[in-house]
Order: C-alpha cells, then sequence, then structure tokens
C-alpha cells in the first residue's frame, strides 16, 4: 500500500479547544461522501477531487440532489480541513493530492455504527428510524429498528454536545424524524403526542403504522435498485461496453 504523508493538520487537538465550528450545507455534503466512500469503495478512497465532486453531485442516495461547480467542491473541503475535519493526502507514485476525512479528530469516540447514521444523515437529512435503518445497511448493518434507535439514543446524549436531534410526529410528518445537528441546532417542533388510551404523553413517539413502514421500505429498495443500475451504467462506461 502507498505511504500516505498526512500534513500536521491531523493532530488531535487538546482536550481544552472549543467545541467544533459548525459546518455549512456544503461542508456536511462533502464531509458526508468522505465517509460514505471510504465503506463503499475502500480502493478507491481517499478520493481525487474529481471523485469527490462527482460523489457530491450523484443522484441516488441524495436529498437534496446538488448541482455543486468544482469551485464549491473545493471551498467546502478547505473549509473543513481549516476545522480539522479533513486533510489532502499525498501519496506515493499519485499526481494529484486526495481528500481524507478526519473526523476522528473532532470525534474520536463514534463508533462504526454511529458514524455510518451520522454520514446517511447527512447526505439525505431529515429521516425516520426506519429509513436510516436501510439506507445505513451498506455502511453498517444492523441488526433491527431497536438497535438503530439504541445508537440515535446514545447520539442524542453524545458529550460534549449531541449529535443528533429527535423531530416528533406532527406537522404534516406521520412518523418522528431525526436530524443532524453538525450544521447547528434545529427548532424543536411542540407535539404532543396522544397515547392509546386518550392520555397525553409528550415525551411519547407515536409509533409508525405498518402501511409507513412498508412504503419506507419499499422506498429504501428502489433507491437501491437506482444505485446499483448507476454503478452498472459507470462501470460499463469504464469498461467501454
Amino acid at each position: 500500500m502507498s505511504e500516505e504523508n498526512l500534513t500536521d493538520e491531523t493532530a488531535v487537538p487538546s482536550s481544552e479547544e472549543k467545541p467544533s465550528p459548525l459546518l455549512t450545507f456544503e461542508e456536511s455534503r462533502v464531509l458526508g461522501c468522505l465517509l460514505e466512500k471510504e465503506v463503499t469503495t475502500p480502493d478507491h478512497y481517499p478520493l481525487t477531487f474529481n471523485s469527490l465532486f462527482a460523489a457530491c453531485n450523484q443522484s441516488s442516495n441524495r436529498d437534496p440532489v446538488t448541482d455543486f461547480g468544482t469551485d464549491t467542491v473545493e471551498g467546502a473541503m478547505e473549509g473543513l480541513r481549516y476545522k480539522k475535519l479533513s486533510v489532502l493526502v499525498h501519496q506515493a507514485g499519485a499526481r494529484v493530492p486526495k481528500c481524507k476525512h478526519t473526523i476522528e479528530n473532532k470525534f474520536p469516540y463514534l463508533t462504526k455504527g454511529q458514524r455510518a447514521l451520522l454520514c446517511v444523515l447527512l447526505l439525505r437529512g431529515q429521516q425516520t428510524v426506519g429509513e436510516l435503518r436501510q439506507r445505513s445497511e451498506r455502511l453498517h448493518p444492523f441488526a433491527d429498528i431497536a438497535r438503530v434507535q439504541t445508537v440515535l439514543d446514545e447520539m442524542a446524549a453524545y458529550e460534549p454536545e449531541p449529535l443528533v436531534q429527535l423531530i416528533p410526529a406532527g406537522g404534516g410528518r406521520r412518523a418522528a424524524t431525526y436530524v443532524h445537528l453538525l450544521c447547528g441546532d434545529v427548532a424543536p417542533t411542540p407535539v404532543q403526542a396522544v397515547s392509546s388510551r386518550g392520555e397525553s404523553t409528550e415525551s411519547a413517539v407515536p409509533a409508525a403504522t405498518w402501511r409507513t413502514e412498508m412504503e419506507e421500505e419499499i422506498s429504501a429498495l428502489r433507491e437501491q435498485v437506482l444505485e446499483l443500475k448507476s454503478e452498472i451504467e459507470a462501470l460499463k462506461s469504464n469498461l467501454g461496453i
């Protein structure tokens, strides 16, 4: 394997350093792409700027789908480097520097499950527990929805600052959803849940109906099919077929 000569930006910050600066949307998309490609395409990671540009703007597994220019991607990468969340890697024999995340500098205790869920939230925004389980499968398989919920609870209680926030059902949402907090706080939606007995329970989260869960699973499967089609087309193009 080629040696990686990292810059001094990889130094782990001291415990007295201030909390992480908030990310812009562009920076969150770049960070999410780096986290994703590290797992899904390890042979091509770290990424060249061209590969990172394509990853940011791909039509599958992204919400919203973007049309970033190369300057936008390079600027977001520079912002992440300043915030000690990425570095440029100079590999022996490589013609160009490559992009690599260093999320472990800021969040050294993230588990694989937590990192997978954070990645999917960075790339696709607000999602239900069921959607998160389906969409994180390629990054880290969860045994069931209950395990996903446990990991989300851990992330909501992460120290020194929470990484995710629960958005209760209501206001047009059929089920409770989660959002990441790396781009700042999300204004809570005051929704009062009602139990099956008609009692008001402010902390209760309504369970998704079987129809909602089935719709989420079908939607996730459709997206996986579209992603596989995209990868097959890219492979055919590379092989000249």
